[in-house]
């Protein structure tokens, strides 16, 4: 079964500010801070996008020349499907969003509260290999707190969609401005790119970081202690 593409020829050679879109996907390049998403990018069900990502990716093992016979690979098309949809792109979806529940800081604590090493998987939108990395998240309560797990949620939430780690980095510290009522917040990004470890350059040792400094952390002294605790 052959599905036309939805996207045409001219729009694939379309060059942005002079780069070709192969440029673009090796240079790290991305257009703006909102996840690109169509306008009835919801219109079909979880059930419906399963169903058609199945028959998509049988059509690429099928001109890649797998036999889709064989008992190990008659299920992926379906596997494949299912993980993209309810798995590693489900940040996609605003219904997956977390939950969130403030509490009001009856502790009085008005210094800096980190959450560091969160383990986050997400995938390069410009080949959509992984991208393996941890957040660091802090922020300095304005009268509310937020439960430590929900920070791990944000971040997940986000990465859970073909990603630009820019963008990401700048997408969970919005989210977290909104939600805690605050700009003293801080993001740090640490990340191995499979696009550069496993295709093109095939450099293996290096990593991306990225940061966000909001509010009071955008100063030389909470940079400074933010970095100590980080170090600890």
């Amino acid at each position: 079964m052959k599905i036309e593409s939805t996207v045409s020829k001219n729009q694939q050679n379309n060059s942005l500010n002079g780069f070709s879109t192969e440029m673009i996907g090796d240079d790290h390049l991305f257009t703006g801070l909102e996840t690109p998403l169509k306008k009835d990018a919801f219109k079909l069900s979880d059930s419906e996008k399963k169903q058609r990502i199945s028959v998509l990716f049988e059509e690429i093992m099928d001109v890649m020349g797998l036999d889709l016979t064989d008992d190990s690979l008659k299920g992926t098309p379906d596997r494949v499907a299912k993980m993209y949809i309810e798995e590693i792109f489900s940040g996609l979806n605003p219904k997956n969003k977390p939950k969130i529940a403030l509490f009001e800081n009856k502790y009085r604590y008005n210094q800096m509260v980190l959450e560091k090493n969160i383990t986050f998987y997400s995938n390069c939108e410009h080949h959509f290999v992984p991208i393996i990395g941890k957040a660091h998240v802090a922020y300095i309560s304005s009268g509310k707190v937020i439960g430590l797990s929900k920070l791990n949620r944000i971040v997940q939430y986000f990465a859970k969609r073909p990603q630009v780690q820019e963008r990401l980095t700048n997408q969970i510290a919005n989210e977290l401005k909104t939600i805690l009522e605050t700009e003293d917040i801080a993001v740090i990004i640490d990340a191995k790119h499979l696009c550069v470890s496993s295709r093109g350059i095939k450099d293996d040792t290096s990593a991306t970081v990225t940061a966000y400094y909001g509010g009071v952390f955008n100063t030389p002294e909470k940079i400074i202690e933010l970095q100590n605790y980080l170090n600890h």
